[in-house]
């Protein structure tokens, strides 16, 4: 499917989208699509974020003028979003950056989470992943996830028509906006509160992290 919102919903570009267009990356769109929906050896959301914060690392030392063949980009998008070294080493790595002319502050500002990579497959560029097995239990929260971004989508699209409506009537005064609509799920026994899409696709909270075996 083309880079484009298909579905016409009104509102701006998902993270993911502006991105891509501020880094030119031409085809990520796709290769996202491609690695989420084929049949076998099909990604999860969060190797997918993984892989495309790995691209703005690259894109970002690229427009910096850095050599991204000799740097590995895997290990820095590590070393800035904390999954390995010490305190220590990632402020020399994020200092020796800096000192190259990347403004590390916006990179990592602008990294997405796997909520953000579903969001833009399913609500901009309108794909769902392969249908699973009856017996899949992944592929029932995938089934549950799809319903409920659409729901989300729905009440975005509905309220933005609505305060559209009240704006062009004079009964409602506002400027330049976003709707939000983040779905949210508390759990009483560990008090932490997850975004349902997040909850989802780990397949369980923090009371079951350790024997869930993800």
């Amino acid at each position: 499917m083309a880079d484009s919102n298909a579905n016409g919903s009104p509102g701006p570009k998902p993270k993911v989208a502006r991105l891509i267009e501020k880094y030119s990356l031409e085809g990520v769109g796709t290769d996202l699509e491609a690695r989420w929906t084929r049949d076998e050896n099909r990604e999860s959301l969060r190797s997918l974020a993984d892989w495309f914060n790995e691209r703005l690392v690259r894109a970002a030392l690229s427009d910096a003028g850095i050599d991204t063949i000799a740097e590995d980009t895997s290990h820095l998008y590590d070393l800035l979003c904390g999954e390995t070294g010490s305190r220590g080493e990632r402020t020399q790595v994020e200092r020796r950056l800096e000192r190259a002319g990347v403004d590390v502050e916006t990179l990592t500002d602008e990294f997405v989470s796997y909520g953000a990579i579903r969001s833009y497959l399913t609500g901009y560029r309108d794909a769902s992943p392969p249908a699973a097995d009856d017996g899949d239990a992944d592929g029932d929260r995938e089934t549950v996830a799809r319903t409920i971004e659409g729901l989300r989508q729905r009440t975005v699209s509905v309220t933005e028509s609505n305060l559209e409506r009240l704006r062009e009537t004079d009964r409602l005064e506002i400027g330049p906006h976003r709707v939000l609509v983040d779905v949210q799920v508390l759990c009483e026994a560990c008090g932490k509160q997850y975004d349902v899409a997040d909850l989802l696709e780990s397949g369980a909270c923090d009371c079951f992290a350790s024997s869930s075996g993800e």
